[in-house]
């Protein structure tokens, strides 16, 4: 009898929402859609007296964190596991979590928990990730015992670049029978990645979940062809991925019960490959408070609708339903309240 239901992998991180001007914006170098930025720079701009750290929302992060959270509001038995320091970061880290539900199995690491600031300049949000002590997570950390427990297993994309702790998650979940979910994390890991990610799935029982870009550079790095160069509205990249990109992952997914694949389009719903058939599975588009959390949330609804046995047009029903919930707040910021209805459909 498993005691756990999901079991998430990755890097914890302390969203902070703060509102910066453009000479801010520049003089801290954050200039791009997301950066990373060392941990003396991160200080730098905690210590910035002109920002209003006081009344900022700070949340729980971090990719497999968001799914561990948003699982365990939905009733599923959530574990988490990850490197934080023992600062300040670190308890706000913890306590949100645990006050969702989620079981945390956290490492302490040396350095600083990892935080990234989700700067809004003008109604623009550009992100500056500061990872620190989750990088710190290493095989000796996840047990043959830990893996063994969950029924389905989430690592976050962002740990893709530790080959030897992904390969060891892998080929003890696939030894055990269990289902590891893989959030593609950026275009730039995809990109670098995605030899490795079409290898995993063709060997371990996978899940992928892609947003719309994702899969989009995905296609392209895999056939070899040029990115798209003209700025696409997300009904041209939908257009796209069913006409290039869907039947390349009905390919891979012929007369196998994994990898399933799944596009999130946002507003324009969802996408599931498996199994040689293709599954669209539309939403309503409403105007996002915030998007950040979104494409975590509709992970975690997807993977607990699939552990309670539902189908995979009902999984990704649900994804939709979920993530809309989360565009109305910061980050995963969510009272467990909201989410209270679609619990109890899982039940």
């Amino acid at each position: 009898m498993k005691n756990i239901d999901i079991l998430c992998i990755g890097n914890p991180i302390v969203d902070v929402f703060v509102n910066i001007d453009y000479s801010l914006s520049a003089k801290y170098g954050i200039l791009d859609f997301t950066q990373h930025v060392d941990r003396d720079k991160a200080q730098a701009i905690l210590n910035e007296p002109s920002i209003d750290f006081k009344n900022a929302v700070k949340s729980s992060g971090g990719g497999a964190a968001n799914v561990a959270k948003i699982a365990a509001m939905l009733g599923l038995r959530s574990a988490f596991s990850g490197s934080t320091g023992h600062d300040d970061l670190a308890k706000i880290f913890e306590n949100e979590i645990s006050n969702a539900g989620v079981t945390a199995h956290i490492i302490k690491g040396n350095g600083k928990t990892g935080l990234c600031f989700a700067c809004n300049i003008d109604g623009e949000t550009r992100f500056a990730a500061s990872p620190g002590a989750a990088l710190e997570l290493c095989v000796e950390h996840i047990s043959d015992e830990l893996i063994a427990s969950a029924e389905v297993i989430v690592v976050d994309g962002y740990i893709l670049d530790r080959h030897e702790l992904v390969k060891h998650i892998l080929l003890r979940a696939s030894k055990k029978g269990i289902p590891v979910a893989l959030d593609a994390a950026s275009i730039m890991q995809v990109k670098s990645k995605a030899e490795e990610i079409l290898t995993y799935s063709r060997t371990f029982p996978l899940f992928v979940f892609f947003n719309a870009d994702e899969a989009l550079a995905f296609y392209n790095t895999v056939r070899k062809t040029k990115d798209e160069e003209p700025v696409l509205t997300d009904k041209e990249k939908e257009t796209i991925i069913l006409r290039d990109v869907c039947p390349m992952m009905k390919f891979i997914t012929d007369g196998e019960i994994y990898p399933i694949i799944i596009i999130k389009l946002g507003g324009r719903g969802a996408i599931v490959v498996a199994g040689g058939n293709i599954y669209r599975e539309e939403t309503f588009t409403i105007v996002p408070r915030n998007t950040v959390g979104a494409g975590d949330a509709f992970c975690a609804a997807f993977l607990s609708a699939w552990i309670r046995n539902k189908s995979i047009s009902e999984c990704a029903a649900l994804g939709n339903k979920v993530a809309r919930e989360i565009l109305e707040v910061p980050g995963t910021h969510i009272k467990s309240g909201k989410l209270k209805a679609f619990a109890k459909m899982l039940r």
